[in-house]
C-alpha cells in the first residue's frame, strides 16, 4: 500500500475523492427536476391506498407551485390491485376526480396480479375507468425508475 507524505494512504486518497464526486452528484441531481414520480401500491388497506391519492395531490401542487409540471404513475400490484378493481375498490370517486384534476396521472394495474385474483376468485375482474394493464406491476416500477423517475412505496 503506498502512503504519501501527509500520512494519507493511497486508498484514503481514493476514498476522500470518491466522498467528494459523490457529494457533488448529490447536489447536481437535486437541482435537476425529476421526469416523474411511481407510486407503488401493494396493500388494499384502504388508508394506503388513500396515500396514493394524497400523495399525487401534494406532490403535483408541490412541482406546480415552483412552475413545473410533474408525471404521476400509480402503480398497482399484489394485493394493491383493489386500488382499481371497480368492483372492489373504496375509492372510486377520489380516483375519478383526481385524474380529472390531473392530466399527468396515470393508472396502472399488475395484469399478472389481475389473472391471478382472477383465477383465485373464479371472477373476471373489472378496471376502473382510465386504468391500464402492464404487464408486471414490479416491472413498471423499476423500468420507470431506470428512465429517472422517483420511487415511493405508498
Amino acid at each position: 500500500m503506498t502512503t504519501f507524505s501527509n500520512g494519507l494512504s493511497r486508498r484514503g486518497l481514493l476514498a476522500g475523492t470518491a466522498i467528494l464526486t459523490a457529494s457533488g452528484t448529490a447536489a447536481a441531481k437535486e437541482d435537476r427536476l425529476t421526469e416523474g414520480v411511481v407510486i407503488l401500491i401493494d396493500s388494499n388497506e384502504p388508508y394506503v391506498m388513500g396515500h396514493a391519492i394524497s400523495y399525487s395531490a401534494n406532490l403535483s401542487r408541490h412541482f406546480a407551485d415552483r412552475g413545473a409540471r410533474l408525471l404521476i404513475e400509480i402503480v398497482a400490484n399484489g394485493k394493491g390491485i383493489d386500488v382499481f378493481r371497480a368492483d372492489r375498490t373504496p375509492l372510486v370517486e377520489p380516483l375519478a376526480t383526481l385524474r380529472q384534476s390531473l392530466p399527468n396521472l396515470a393508472y396502472s394495474m399488475c395484469a399478472s396480479s389481475k389473472v391471478i385474483a382472477e383465477a383465485k376468485e373464479q371472477i373476471s375482474i373489472p378496471l376502473i375507468s382510465g386504468a391500464s394493464l402492464v404487464p408486471f406491476g414490479i416491472g413498471r416500477v423499476v423500468d420507470l425508475q431506470l428512465k429517472g423517475w422517483a420511487y415511493i412505496h405508498a
